[in-house]
């Protein structure tokens, strides 16, 4: 194991010496809010997963990766849970669970998943897809172009006779390089991508504009009209910086195309941009570090990555001050939204697809056992015996929190509203699900690769002694191939201490 890993290293310290421009947006980690003062938590949820196969990237790589680098929310959505499909009207349904932290046995961790309903591919309406390639001389190296043409060619392999695809290229200008195609004419499209070749700058702005552009003419109504940008993201000529991105973007979505982002490579690698993307362009992001990966996204989880069944997806979570004193929310430092963007639906949330799972966790404080927010308290807040407010046991006993969520139909522009209580029955100390066993060790995994301050002592052994009794079923090995990249952090952080 030695031998293979130290060559990886050595190439990927060359490359990353020779041309490092890799781009992250910065991440400030969440603390505490006192639930008296501060007792809603509001933030759009994530789908994304590329911030896991990126740190895989790195730590196969041999180095521990960039502390930005590392979306704690996005390694813990990486994986599939084990929640039940959603049976009633709602394309999806709300889970919740609480048990002890393990980094700190006198906080709790509360635990809310989500997950879209599942539909048969046969029953997946029409697809009008336009491949918007980055063929620039950026991508002329053989973990890009190379991997993303095999993995395009993946993608055509799903498709079906209704589906249709257009080819648009982009180096030093845009062009059309196949016409709208049906999904059966596959030796065509597969010829086309063959074609590919690298070489030029990169107008990353002009192809996204007639990306659109074309999407916007073959537009199929009641159909999955989605841009599918595959790119290291280091656009150059136009438009191609991050705000200059985002407008253009935000514009376009409005036209009822979704965005689907695909990063490739390392070195000049922009993550940051490909985020921003996504974000606003009401759809998703992964990055391909290898075949495995392609096949994980464009195959495995085909219509969770590209078959929207519910969008602008928001949660917000009222603490009861009876039982909890502080919480944080772990990850989703980029996706918080102020408390009054939760009722407005003009306010752009994340999208799920279908089978989609989606799981957030909150670090709880419970009541009386606070002390993290050191703030003074307030001068004007009306003592309780003025408070037309009754006492708060009396109002909801055995109430920790209410979770609601809102969210759209693809096509639709007013919100629908659910909502799901935690009670005390939530709680358990013994009988923890292998759910949130497993989602708190990859939590926790982010937190030690982030050196958060809320780690509190927990060790890499006793996160892998964790993960290990949350392996499960793991039908595609997805799970132990992460232990496997815990153990190899563990001991690339020892080999960095002892330097």
């Amino acid at each position: 194991m030695t031998a293979p890993i130290q060559g990886n290293y050595s190439l990927h310290k060359r490359q990353l010496e020779t041309f490092n421009t890799e781009a992250y947006s910065p991440i400030n980690e969440n603390g505490f809010h006192a639930v008296v003062d501060e007792p809603l938590s509001t933030f759009s949820i994530d789908v994304d997963r590329a911030s896991y196969s990126n740190v895989r990237r790195f730590i196969n790589g041999g180095s521990l990766p960039p502390v930005d680098a590392v979306r704690i929310e996005e390694l813990v959505n990486y994986f599939d849970y084990e929640y039940d499909s959603p049976k009633g009207n709602d394309p999806v349904k709300v889970f919740t669970e609480v048990a002890v932290a393990p980094w700190n046995e006198g906080h709790f961790i509360m635990h809310v998943g989500l997950k879209a309903r599942e539909l048969d591919k046969s029953s997946l309406p029409s697809s009008n897809l336009v491949f918007l390639l980055d063929v620039s001389g950026s991508m002329n190296a053989s973990n890009k172009l190379p991997l993303l043409k095999s993995a395009m060619k993946m993608l055509v392999g799903e498709l079906r006779e209704d589906d249709r695809v257009v080819i648009v290229v982009y180096a030093g200008a845009a062009g059309l390089m196949l016409e709208s195609t049906s999904g059966s004419r596959k030796d065509e499209i597969f010829n086309a991508i063959d074609n590919l070749s690298a070489g030029g700058s990169t107008a990353g702005g002009a192809g996204i504009k007639l990306a659109y552009d074309v999407a916007q003419k073959h537009f199929i109504d009641g159909g999955n009209n989605r841009i599918i940008l595959a790119t290291d993201g280091d656009f150059n000529i136009g438009a191609s910086s991050d705000g200059e991105m985002q407008r253009l973007i935000e514009e376009k979505r409005e036209s009822g195309v979704f965005l689907t982002t695909l990063g490739f490579g390392m070195g000049n690698y922009k993550d940051s941009k490909m985020e921003i993307l996504a974000d606003k362009g009401n759809g998703n992001y992964a990055y391909i570090d290898n075949l495995t990966e392609a096949k994980k996204t464009l195959v495995n989880e085909f219509g969770a990555t590209l078959f929207t069944v519910a969008k602008d997806v928001k949660l917000q979570v009222e603490f009861n001050p009876q039982y909890v004193s502080e919480y944080r929310l772990i990850g989703y430092e980029n996706r918080l939204l102020n408390n009054e963007d939760f009722n407005d639906d003009s306010k752009d949330a994340g999208e799920m697809g279908a089978g989609h799972v989606v799981t957030a966790l909150y670090e709880v404080i419970p009541a009386g056992k606070g002390g993290n927010v050191k703030v003074d308290s307030l001068k004007y807040r009306p003592s309780p015996k003025w408070s037309s407010i009754p006492p708060f046991k009396e109002q909801y006993p055995n109430e920790i929190a209410t979770v609601k969520m809102r969210y759209k139909s693809p096509e639709g522009g007013k919100s629908k509203l659910l909502s799901r209580v935690v009670d005390t029955d939530s709680q358990s100390k013994d009988m923890v699900s292998p759910n949130l066993k497993w989602s708190m060790s990859v939590a926790s995994f982010g937190m030690l690769l982030r050196h958060s301050e809320h780690i509190n002592g927990f060790s890499y052994s006793k996160m892998i002694e964790l993960a290990q009794s949350a392996i499960g079923k793991d039908k595609e090995g997805y799970r132990r191939e992460c232990l496997q990249l815990m153990k190899l952090a563990e001991r690339l952080e020892r080999n960095t201490a002892s330097k």
